[in-house]
């Protein structure tokens, strides 16, 4: 490896966050990249895949022993659970696994940048303090976010390299197979709503079509993760990373149908997870009629991911100044933004 030339780890490489940021990379040119995933990827160029079960602290040191000359971790791996309590050990011992059989090696290690979100301000709890700063107290536990970043503040102490903490709101991007991709949810459901002849209903719980809320667009986190990342000054913070708008439902809703060619109707509350699971015959059905992508069901769309972010009936948004003032100053229309990638999901035959 040249003197200028960076080497990442991206861990999650294939989710919307860490697909996302490999792009960035070999976009600017000088990094050469790593993905970590449980089912590995295609080496393209400067972009190398490993497989690689990071619940299991041995086969993580055995499959990264080779990683002496990475320069800069980028954590973005998430396993799903059914409880707050139940994220925690897999969660923090992914973390934990990865760092522990890098870091000790890895002699040009500058900084560890942790992918985190608004659970650490309970967010996900109910009606939290908005605008959330990056200041805010941690809330009671359990919350694998606020153990990870523990975990790396001690790991850090005496050490030359740094850590950021970074805190997206609801990330939207193109993946496909991923538990927590908005934009999938609300085009596979328009397109069925579509299929079916029926307007496009917000499915939401009462009073979460009339509350205010942010997104974070996945090519902008992907910069600004790279940003905080290599600016000396930015290390051992913690930073929110947003579009720089708001909105309400009730007012982007009808903005969606419009792409569809739907009427819109009164909001309907219901459970995703429930009315689309009986679905499955439809989709295959709209993959045939449509030339769609042959992809499974189960991979174009999380409909309890969107249960999740529907049912946020109280205001959700953090305050993206700290960011700003650190020298980042990118931010994204959020309108745009999801047309934007429903676009993209038709030229890639997805929806129709």
């Amino acid at each position: 490896m040249t003197q200028n030339v960076k080497k990442a780890v991206i861990v999650g490489a294939n989710g919307i966050i860490g697909g996302n940021l490999i792009a960035h990379l070999k976009e600017l040119g000088d990094w050469q990249i790593v993905g970590l995933s449980r089912r590995g990827g295609h080496t393209d160029g400067r972009v190398s895949h490993i497989a690689v079960d990071l619940l299991d602290g041995t086969d993580a040191k055995a499959k990264l022993a080779h990683l002496t000359d990475v320069t800069h971790i980028f954590y973005a791996a998430y396993q799903d659970r059914p409880t707050w309590a139940e994220l925690v050990p897999p969660n923090l011992a992914m973390l934990v696994n990865v760092v522990n059989a890098i870091e000790p090696i890895a002699s040009q290690l500058q900084h560890i940048s942790l992918m985190q979100g608004y659970k650490v301000y309970g967010a996900h709890l109910g009606p939290f303090k908005t605008p959330a700063r990056e200041s805010d107290a941690n809330h009671m536990p359990p919350e694998f976010n606020i153990d990870q970043q523990e975990f790396l503040e001690a790991l850090q102490k005496g050490k030359s390299w740094t850590w950021s903490a970074l805190r997206p709101s609801v990330v939207v991007g193109y993946a496909l197979g991923n538990p927590m991709n908005l934009a999938s949810v609300i085009a596979v459901y328009a397109s069925m709503s579509k299929e079916l002849g029926i307007p496009l209903r917000f499915p939401g719980k009462p009073g979460a079509y009339d509350s205010l809320l942010e997104m974070t667009d996945a090519g902008l986190l992907a910069r600004a993760t790279v940003f905080i990342a290599t600016n000396p000054a930015s290390g051992n913070q913690a930073y929110n990373i947003n579009n720089g708008d708001l909105f309400r439902w009730s007012e982007m809703w009808p903005k969606i149908a419009k792409f569809f060619d739907l009427d819109v109707a009164p909001p309907l509350p219901m459970s995703l997870n429930v009315v689309m699971a009986d679905k499955e015959p439809l989709w295959n059905r709209m993959v045939k009629e449509h030339g769609l992508a042959d992809v499974p069901y189960k991979d174009v769309s999380s409909w309890g991911f969107g249960d999740a972010v529907f049912g946020w009936n109280y205001d959700f948004f953090a305050d993206g100044s700290k960011l700003r003032r650190a020298g980042f100053h990118e931010h994204i229309d959020t309108e745009e933004m999801f047309l934007d990638v429903f676009r993209d999901l038709r030229t890639r035959k997805i929806i129709p």
